[in-house]
């Protein structure tokens, strides 16, 4: 009878014990690197990263500076930003994110695009190139912490003579803006 006791108890312990394919994926957490491990008091500990309700993609960590020169923002330069006629907070994600929820306020020029377009942000075409002198101060944002689409811009726009001194990366992006529960609008094109 203990043996049957036994087994049943063991059995309970392996049914409320996730079967692997239920385990989170893991996500990067730098480009190709799934994991780091810290030293504690207690020994080794690995930092892992998963997708959660409240993550908005499965990107990597960006640098809080994607481009030498140009400047992290926070949600007041933004607030500031929207109110400035020399200044354009460019929402960088796709369109189906967009829609979804977008700064009040803000354009849409997505990453793969925002190359072609500097003329929307004060550039001039310039032969093959761009003059960029009379730019505008752009707040770039896309997902947050962990999307690399504004991040790309930037250095697409970097790349085509885009100033960094006038590029400012809203790193938090709208995982942030969500977070702390500021307004959004729906549908913008």
């Amino acid at each position: 009878m203990r043996r049957i006791a036994g087994w049943l108890i063991a059995a309970a312990a392996l049914a409320v014990q996730p079967a692997a394919a239920e385990q989170p994926e893991r996500l990067d957490i730098f480009k190709g690197v799934k994991s780091v491990t810290v030293q504690t008091e207690d020994g080794p500990v690995e930092i892992t990263r998963v997708m959660t309700d409240c993550a908005l993609n499965k990107g990597w960590l960006q640098p809080l500076v994607p481009v030498e020169g140009a400047h992290p923002a926070t949600e007041i330069e933004v607030l500031e930003a929207l109110g400035d006629p020399d200044w354009v907070v460019v929402d960088m994600r796709t369109i189906e994110w967009r829609v979804k929820a977008t700064i009040p306020g803000s354009i849409h020029i997505p990453y793969t695009e925002v190359a072609q377009r500097l003329d929307e942000l004060g550039c001039a075409r310039a032969g093959q190139g761009w003059d960029c002198a009379k730019a505008r101060h752009v707040v770039a944002f896309c997902n947050g912490p962990v999307c690399p689409q504004s991040p790309t811009a930037l250095r697409a726009m970097a790349r085509e003579g885009f100033p960094p001194e006038r590029m400012h990366y809203y790193r938090g992006g709208m995982q942030d803006w969500l977070a702390l529960g500021l307004t959004t609008v729906e549908g913008a094109f």
